[in-house]
């Protein structure tokens, strides 16, 4: 059975939030982890930023088979890296160009009750513009919770503010913070075209 045939996602309960982890995964990145992603980033809905207060780089469809063919759909941790450079000339500062940490949505959003199957990612960093059309790349190294639907966006941005948490969290142990130098990402060059 593949991602588009799955079952509806589960309503996210009081229970379910309170025993949620702070840490999640093991010590070391285990199969199929660590995932590479890249691809040029596109506009989504636009509700991210704007109605949810965690703006998102969403990754063309090609570009998440590697994920999708070998996970479930959910919310997952790792690092992503966004190329500074856009037609030729250096858009975003080096401190935009680093390696930073990233939580990702791979699913549906049923509390929008999207129809197709996306891979969204929030760079925890605050990016002083938009970076569509830049080239992106992510490195997936662990799941966090599975895709759930919810009776309120309040319930579901509070969700999103603990993901970001045990994404710091969980990358927050050597195994994982080794990955910031992966040589998947472009670590000497000034200005790195991805």
């Amino acid at each position: 059975m593949g991602l588009e045939d799955r079952a509806a996602a589960p309503l996210r309960t009081e229970s379910f939030r309170a025993s949620r982890p702070q840490i999640v995964g093991p010590d070391v990145p285990q199969k199929p982890f660590p995932i590479h992603l890249s691809g040029a980033v596109q506009r989504g809905f636009g509700r991210g930023g704007k109605d949810l207060g965690c703006p998102t780089a969403n990754l063309p469809d090609e570009s998440i088979e590697p994920m999708s063919s070998v996970t479930d759909t959910g919310i997952y941790y790792g690092y992503a890296q966004v190329s500074r450079e856009k037609d030729g000339k250096a858009v975003l500062s080096e401190d935009e160009g680093r390696v930073l940490p990233m939580v990702m949505s791979l699913g549906k959003n049923p509390f929008y009750k999207n129809e197709r199957l996306t891979a969204e990612i929030h760079i925890m960093h605050d990016f002083k513009s938009d970076f569509y059309g830049h080239n992106m790349k992510a490195i997936v190294l662990g799941y966090i919770r599975p895709e759930l639907d919810y009776t309120s966006r309040e319930g579901l941005i509070e969700d999103i503010e603990t993901d970001k948490r045990v994404a710091l969290n969980s990358l927050a142990r050597r195994a994982y913070e080794d990955f910031q130098r992966d040589p998947f990402f472009d670590l000497n060059d000034a200005h790195p075209r991805l």
